[in-house]
């Protein structure tokens, strides 16, 4: 576990910060220091890699500052392990005195996490995680994501399912927080059969066992959650196995920027329900687009977008509250998120801190000698999930 200053933005950031030494104690204060955290090593490497990424384009976009103020980003990789998370949070919170955290992880590092976040009253914003505990009862002031709530998106699969009018649909995930909250998400709009509800291990390579049951079962459908690496070989097996044609794909964070690189054909004919794509068409989406692809020579994901709108809520919430005050600042994120232009269409923070958003379908498609996603269908508009009732917050 190592600290590692990042690229360019760290330099600008420590040229800023001997600039403004000589003027005194008080202008150093109106720096800003952020801590981004993501697994950057094993399977999920691109998922967190991209949320990077996207945080540091706009970052760039910025001019190496946020809200005004020179800012200095430090980078760690979690390596998806929720006890290395909990360490780095430690680290952030107690030697770094970062003024916000990003990133976060998946929802078992976010959750390991929580406690050391939310006793300290440092703003965190996910952008890869909106477990249902976090959603509920266990809202925390001073935690956002800006990403989803997990169930959100297999709630739009599941009613565009339920709109198609299949009537048996298998479901599989890996077991952990998010693929429970994926499959709960499904159900809660889909109305026919659950043949069966399949849980794997996490960052398990080999599917071709559960493959073999699931075409026997001879389902409408199969509805999966299966991020990253674990999406590239699911995808490659169905495929190889000849299921592709035979049993629709249904998926959530499973074929997307981080994933089509590696399965191209492969996905073709698959059906993703998520809340942005390349695909979406405004204008604050082809710029992202334009850029990310300019900059890094591959197309972005929804991880990249999340990661982008994160660093530009940001901006606007350090215009208002300077940094060193926690409890201001995550006042301000919660204004901010009705305030800026999200890549993804409508957004604002519901009271529970958790998006309220669009989801949408898109199909994949060949384009040429291209693989890309086309948007078929919205099947719901600013939702807002089925938890922040439970939460305290107003």
């Amino acid at each position: 576990m190592t600290t590692t200053p990042t690229t360019s933005f760290r330099r600008t950031a420590l040229a800023a910060l001997a600039g403004v030494a000589l003027a005194g104690v008080s202008q150093l204060a109106a720096a800003a220091t952020i801590g981004i955290m993501a697994p950057l090593s094993g399977p999920q490497a691109i998922v967190g890699q991209d949320q990077v990424d996207g945080f540091m384009l706009a970052v760039g976009q910025l001019g190496g500052k946020l809200g005004g103020q020179p800012a200095t980003i430090l980078k760690e990789d979690d390596q998806l392990k929720p006890e290395i998370g909990s360490q780095i949070v430690r680290k952030f919170i107690g030697k770094d005195k970062v003024d916000a955290i990003v990133g976060l992880s998946f929802s078992n590092v976010l959750m390991a996490s929580l406690p050391r976040i939310a006793e300290s009253g440092t703003v965190a914003i996910a952008t890869n995680a909106g477990p249902s505990p976090l959603a509920g009862a266990g809202c925390k002031a001073n935690v956002f994501s800006a990403a989803w709530q997990n169930d959100g998106a297999a709630e739009a699969m599941g009613k565009f399912a339920q709109d198609k009018g299949l009537k048996k649909v298998y479901l599989m995930a890996p077991n952990y927080q998010a693929g429970k909250d994926m499959m709960t998400g499904f159900k809660r709009y889909f109305k026919g059969q659950i043949v069966d509800e399949v849980y794997t291990q996490v960052n398990q390579p080999d599917y071709s066992a559960e493959l073999a049951q699931l075409q026997s079962a001879k389902p409408d459908a199969v509805f999966v959650f299966y991020p990253g690496g674990m999406g590239v070989n699911f995808i490659k097996q169905m495929s190889q196995a000849g299921l592709m044609a035979k049993v629709p794909l249904y998926s959530v964070f499973t074929v997307d920027g981080t994933t089509l690189p590696g399965l191209h054909d492969a996905a073709v004919g698959s059906v993703s329900g998520a809340m942005w794509d390349a695909a979406l068409d405004t204008p604050e989406n082809r710029k992202f687009v334009a850029d990310f692809e300019r900059k890094y020579k591959r197309t972005p994901s929804e991880y990249a977008a999340t990661a982008y709108d994160a660093a530009n809520i940001l901006n606007i919430a350090l215009g208002k509250a300077k940094a060193g005050d926690a409890k201001a600042l995550a006042v301000a994120v919660k204004a901010a998120g009705s305030e800026f232009k999200s890549v993804r269409g409508p957004f604002a923070f519901n009271n529970n801190n958790l998006p309220v958003q669009n989801y949408y379908a898109f199909e994949t498609i060949k384009s040429g000698s291209s693989v890309v996603g086309k948007l078929v269908a919205t099947p719901l508009t600013r939702q807002t999930d089925a938890y922040h009732a439970q939460c305290a917050l107003k």
